[in-house]
């Protein structure tokens, strides 16, 4: 019952040629001669699908739909999850080929606008030649692909221009489509999806097309975005909105007397659209190896659902790539240096987003405690006896998502470690500073790794340029681990630990540029039991009522449990309710649970929390800014594995990025919730405005 869409090859059932979704066909798929019969409306769909704005791993948050790119990495930086180790996506702020641009090599939302227009215009000449049920399908499809467009447009730019229509040269004349409001905008946005569920089938036709779930399911992250900009866009100081100089038409914001209702509208329709993909029963989480009280199993079962493509019944919509045709390079980027990949460790997760998760112990103000005291410059530090007794109790999901130093991938250790304390015992707090304002101290500026004699080793590169120190037994160890952090060139595990989600784990794969054949879920059911519960909270917040006759709250409550149960995460013990502490945790949950999916970045936005006076609700919960930043920057954590010669034990230190690499903070404006235009669009147009105040 699920959706695959087939990037490498879609495998026509009543063709025996098989189209490449990649790379557009070289002729012309735009001639009428394609719609007349179901092999050649096979081949229209391989180009609409082809060109379709999907955030999958050929999409980084810089460089946006460049389909040219040869780097995959996570777009994470400035999210909090993890920091990239060569800071490619730091601009996190915009992308430098904007989802606006008439070039398609880049992925030209116009190109694909008056494809899809050009199907829904012309495919009633041929209806004929279908069965009904088959027509409305493909003409739901051409409706499902402008929704999808509009919506990837809209969450970037508010108002846009919205082109319903083919524009023919030069019959129409005036070839200039004005930006609509941003209300117009979300309105055309709900309409076409309707429209699109209204006519497509509750399952799939053929591998590679849409249904009408995968368009409820998109449905309600659209409405539930909308809803929240509509609502959360007044909460920025001095309201985020603005008049086009052009046309006059609020590009950005909503209307003060409309906004209200506006986001009632649209949470509304979220929840009502994700309710129905939970009530049809289609879809349930995966669950294949999971087991109650078993934490390895709810591990493992947690792994595979990321690349287990038989029958799995979260999977709602997948990106598949097929070697050698269609391949990304994933796994070259991001596998631990161990294994020798060409790029190595790019995705470092953070202890802000280790903070996340339960099973850790914790200080009065809820950071993780690595000392017996009070604060991490009190007391001494806790000892273990392996690195990984440190994440024993954590949530499997986040050891699912996460490779903790010490822990097995492949089948090898990773040998994560920042350095070796020689030092007599027991061990005091390294730094006598762990706030912000100390950000920059590092470890090898301190006394105990400059002076003599030093009890502090520390490795500025990897492999045969690292320290040796000699044991008390006689025996050597490296001044850190193969996998770093190394501080001179931070090229490995920056933060002290690495991604694992997404990864190929199969010890027998071996990775080069362009080999890598993972599919990357866009949809899986997870979210929608998320977009549920945060529009019933949303909803009950606003005073309004069940849209569709369920119990919202209780809806809302079952869906995080549910989540958190196959996660190995601790239950609500009370249920959700209509308040700002149940919407936070839903928020929290979410954050937690599509973690590395390229979800995090928007729900920041919708959210208006990314910006500094916002930035308490950064989390998903309420914490000090303080904390991350004391300025309008914002600065990373790590938490970094030590070995204690004198004690043949291990400490942990929770301090602010030490490595050079790691020297990155991340700035953010209320300007930047909407992405600039680019700036040939707006010059070459008389009614293109750019956004307000840019």
């Amino acid at each position: 019952m699920k959706h695959k869409l087939i990037s490498a090859m879609l495998c026509m059932t009543l063709a025996t040629s098989c189209v490449d979704m990649d790379i557009a066909p070289k002729n012309i798929v735009t001639s009428e001669s394609l719609l007349f019969n179901e092999s050649g409306m096979d081949i229209y769909m391989a180009r609409l699908y082809s060109y379709m704005p999907w955030e999958d791993f050929k999409y980084l948050s810089q460089w946006g739909f460049n389909f040219s790119g040869w780097l995959n990495a996570i777009g994470i930086d400035g999210t909090g999850e993890a920091m990239n180790r060569d800071g490619i996506c730091t601009a996190f702020t915009g992308e430098d080929y904007a989802y606006w641009s008439t070039d398609g090599s880049k992925g030209s939302p116009f190109m694909l606008l008056r494809d899809a227009n050009y199907l829904i215009e012309n495919l009633p000449k041929y209806q004929g030649s279908y069965a009904e049920i088959t027509y409305n399908h493909y003409l739901g499809e051409a409706y499902y692909v402008r929704a999808t467009v509009f919506y990837a447009m809209a969450r970037r730019f508010g108002g846009i221009p919205l082109v319903t229509k083919v524009i023919q040269y030069p019959g129409d004349g005036n070839l200039e489509v004005p930006r609509a409001s941003e209300e117009e905008t979300w309105n055309q946005v709900l309409a076409d999806y309707d429209k699109a569920i209204e006519l497509m089938m509750p399952n799939s036709p053929k591998s590679g097309y849409s249904n009408k779930y995968v368009a409820l399911a998109f449905k309600s992250e659209a409405m539930l975005y909308a809803g929240s900009v509509a609502k959360y866009n007044e909460t920025v100081t001095g309201r985020l909105t603005g008049l086009g100089a052009k046309t006059g038409v609020r590009v950005i914001g909503f209307d003060e007397n409309r906004w209200q209702e506006a986001s009632k509208k649209y949470f509304t329709e979220a929840y009502k659209a994700a309710s129905e993909v939970i009530k049809s029963g289609v879809y349930s989480l995966y669950k294949k190896k999971w087991a109650a009280n078993d934490p390895e199993a709810q591990y493992q079962n947690m792994v595979d659902m990321f690349s287990d493509l038989s029958n799995n019944p979260e999977n709602i919509y997948v990106k598949e790539y097929t070697y050698p045709t269609s391949t990304h390079a994933y796994d070259s980027y991001n596998l631990p240096l161990t294994f020798k990949a060409p790029l190595n460790c790019g995705v470092c997760p953070t202890a802000d987003f280790v903070e996340l998760f339960d099973g850790f112990d914790r200080y009065p103000d809820g950071t993780l405690k690595v000392t017996t005291g009070n604060s991490p410059t009190e007391g001494n530090y806790v000892m273990y006896d392996s690195p990984m007794d440190y994440y024993k109790n954590a949530e499997p999901r986040l050891r699912a998502y996460v490779i903790f130093p010490g822990d097995v991938f492949k089948g090898k250790e990773i040998d994560i470690y920042a350095g070796v304390y020689t030092g007599s015992a027991p061990i005091k707090p390294l730094l006598s500073d762990y706030s912000y304002g100390s950000a920059t101290t590092k470890y090898n500026h301190l006394s105990a790794y400059k002076e003599k004699p030093k009890t502090l080793y520390l490795s500025p590169k990897p492999k045969d340029q690292q320290e040796i120190v000699t044991l008390p037994d006689g025996s050597t160890m490296t001044a850190a681990g193969e996998n770093g952090p190394f501080y001179e060139d931070g090229g490995s595990a920056m933060t002290g630990l690495l991604a694992r989600k997404w990864l190929n784990p199969d010890p027998a794969f071996v990775p080069r540029e362009g080999n890598s054949a993972q599919p990357f879920i866009l949809m899986r059911y997870a979210e929608v039991l998320l977009n549920a519960a945060e529009a019933a909270v949303e909803l009950s917040l606003a005073g309004v009522s069940s849209p569709d006759g369920t119990d919202m709250l209780s809806v809302a409550t079952k869906a995080i449990n549910d989540i958190r149960e196959r996660a190995g995460a601790r239950l609500l013990t009370a249920s959700l309710t209509g308040t700002t502490d149940s919407r936070d945790i839903v928020r929290k949950e979410r954050r937690k649970e599509l973690a590395f999916e390229h979800k995090t970045k928007w729900d920041l936005r919708r959210w208006r929390v990314n910006h500094y006076e916002g930035r308490d609700g950064f989390w998903g919960e309420q914490c000090n800014k303080d904390r991350f930043s004391n300025t309008t920057r914002y600065r990373f954590r790590g938490i970094y594995p030590f070995y204690s010669t004198e004690t043949g034990k291990w400490f942990f230190d929770v301090c602010f990025n030490y490595t050079t690499a790691g020297d990155k903070d991340f700035g953010y404006t209320p300007l930047d919730y909407y992405f600039s235009i680019p700036g040939g669009e707006v010059s070459k147009s008389p009614v293109i405005d750019q956004q307000p105040n840019r």
